[in-house]
């Protein structure tokens, strides 16, 4: 693997030493570069070419998402990963940077010690570094694929009973589904579990979805405090159906998306009227290292929707989320997993591809349409897994 190329950004010469020393100390990575705001940062990309360029996202003259749309309009294969404060503004800004390609973002330590700031940075920068060096190495096998291979074409949706699920793991033989004996009916609910890349997936698919779709939402997106808020927002202006921030207690309703709050963990719950179903916020353990949790979510919804449910995994770090689905899946919900060459990261719908339960891979700009879908088919499950309508 060539080593990875970064360029420093931000007005703070604080936070360039501490990142630069932080992406010095990673394997397979060389700091080519530094500059103390976005337009010193744009007249030095020809000569330094960086892979990745890490961008303060308020910066003087030219700030990260100025830079952003830059790279766009260049068509520039540059990655960027946000630097952003713990703040309302700063939460609208990165949740903008998301939206327009940004790889991931890290929050700026907003309090103690040179050496207690690095730790954090190291703690989240590290991680984040090794899996876009993978993301690096796979999208040139994707590209490599599509340029070499015609015989193979793309197929926009490929359900996993009518061909391989995803060619490009050509030597595995997928395992047999769990099985499940009853009726499927049309899903009543549709779960979604995500994280990197997912605020921009996001913007992406829900606006397909349709204002009647008639059923509710709840997602779960990887992010701390006041991004989820600022997401929410954002995802609300651009969607047809209403998108907010969840809060303990909301009633499940047709047509809302409720997005589970950063920090926090979200389930659902039955209602007093025994009919209706909650959203429950608590502040229980992360799961998977995750708070908010895909499989904490994803394990009420198996519980409280058996046999009418939609469960969808998409990009993302790690694999949280895959529990969930077993169990959701075990209890007959519809699964569908977005494809590995429109994930920003491969990481939280592999494992359920892997392991057989999902019924249906799609690409991002298919994945509204499949969900409609589940929303309208009534199905027949046999002891042993097929399906008939």
């Amino acid at each position: 693997m060539e080593p990875l190329r970064v360029l420093v950004v931000d007005d703070t010469i604080v936070y360039r030493k501490i990142v630069s020393d932080v992406l010095s100390a990673i394997p397979g990575v060389t700091v080519v570069g530094s500059a103390n705001n976005g337009k010193i940062a744009v007249s030095r990309i020809q000569s330094l070419k960086p892979d990745l360029m890490t961008l303060d996202v308020e910066m003087p003259e030219m700030n990260g998402l100025q830079v952003l749309e830059y790279l766009r309009n260049e068509n520039l294969d540059t990655e960027a990963i946000m630097l952003s404060t713990l703040t309302v503004k700063g939460g609208e800004m990165t949740i903008r940077a998301l939206e327009l390609g940004a790889f991931d973002f890290i929050p700026k330590p907003q309090e103690g010690t040179m050496a207690q700031n690095m730790e954090a940075v190291t703690a989240v920068l590290t991680p984040m570094i090794r899996t876009l060096q993978k993301r690096i190495e796979t999208k040139k096998r994707i590209r490599e694929k599509l340029q070499f291979t015609p015989s193979r074409p793309f197929t926009p949706s490929r359900p996993v009973q009518e061909a391989p699920p995803v060619p490009k793991f050509e030597s595995r033989i997928v395992p047999p589904r769990p099985a499940y004996s009853g009726v499927r009916s049309k899903s009543e609910i549709v779960a979604i579990g995500i994280s990197t890349g997912g605020p921009n997936a996001l913007s992406l698919m829900m606006p397909k979805l349709p204002a009647d779709i008639n059923v509710p939402i709840v997602i779960v997106q990887h992010m701390p405090p006041l991004f989820t808020q600022s997401l929410a927002n954002s995802l609300n202006a651009k969607c047809a159906i209403t998108v907010r921030e969840a809060k303990h207690g909301d009633i499940l309703e047709p047509n809302v998306a409720l997005i589970a709050p950063g920090g926090k963990q979200m389930r659902i719950a039955a209602h007093g009227d025994g009919k209706r179903r909650v959203v429950q916020i608590t502040d229980d353990p992360p799961m998977n290292s995750c708070k908010p949790s895909a499989d904490y979510l994803f394990l009420s919804v198996a519980t409280h929707y058996v046999g009418r449910a939609t469960g969808v995994i998409m990009t993302g770090m790690g694999s949280d989320g895959t529990k969930g689905l077993k169990l959701m899946r075990e209890n007959g919900a519809s699964i569908i997993a977005q494809n590995e060459e429109t994930c920003t990261v491969f990481g939280m719908p592999k494992e359920p591809i892997e392991s057989g339960i999902v019924d249906t891979i799609a690409p991002l700009d298919r994945i509204a349409d499949e969900i409609v879908k589940t929303l309208k088919a009534r199905t027949v499950i046999s002891p042993i897994g097929k399906a008939n309508e």
